[in-house]
């Protein structure tokens, strides 16, 4: 057996409510290091699929509870990568609400983003995770962003977008995502938009990679 000699990856959780600016974030750590040092997983990708129930009734589950995610299969995904394996993540698609028949190859480079709402409220993924990142940002600006991504991106009607909103995504964040800020490293208010925060964060990572 040949021994490793690259270090295992440092595990970075992006974490907010829907439309806090998580993405943003996400993509300025990837576009601030190194072509090929930093790869970036989805949580959303990660939805367990329902092919047995009809469009219509998948459309009315509440995706913004923990059980609606296959943790299980992310929790493996990272320590493969751990251990210096390549994974095949999932592919989902939010117009059907199905997994498709491709995946993503994700290889253990040396920082690991892994960027979505409820990443923290599971434990065993809490403890997968190097560095836990928390993006604060008000209720109003949220929910203006989701209605834009789910009706420009998503197909939705701002009826779906609202009625999805009051039943699932409002409650859902003050059970579960609003409470596991308790467990960031670091808060990052109004996200991306926040300069210092980020300078802090990537400099902190780039003296990971060394010179």
């Amino acid at each position: 057996m040949v021994a490793r000699t690259e270090p295992p990856p440092f595990f970075v959780g992006v974490v907010g409510g829907t439309g806090s600016g998580k993405s943003t974030v996400a993509d300025r750590i990837v576009a601030a290091m190194p072509s090929g040092s930093v790869s970036l997983i989805a949580h959303d990708n990660y939805y367990r699929p329902h092919p047995e129930l009809a469009l219509v009734e998948r459309e009315q589950l509440n995706f913004d509870h923990p059980d609606a995610l296959d943790n299980g299969l992310l929790t493996e995904h990272l320590d493969a990568l751990r251990a210096g394996n390549s994974v095949e993540i999932p592919v989902y698609d939010f117009a059907t609400h199905l997994r498709l028949e491709l995946t993503e190859c994700v290889k253990p480079t040396r920082v690991v983003v892994v960027e979505g709402i409820l990443l923290l409220v599971d434990q065993e993924l809490r403890s997968r995770l190097d560095l836990k990142l928390y993006v604060d940002t008000d209720a109003d600006i949220r929910i203006l962003r989701r209605l834009r991504r789910d009706m420009e991106s998503r197909g939705r009607s701002f009826e779906q977008v609202r009625q999805q909103y009051y039943q699932t995504v409002r409650p859902m964040h003050l059970q579960f995502v609003e409470p596991s800020k308790r467990y960031a490293d670091v808060v990052i208010p109004e996200g991306g938009h926040n300069d210092v925060a980020m300078a802090l964060v990537v400099s902190r990572l780039q003296q990971l990679l060394g010179p």
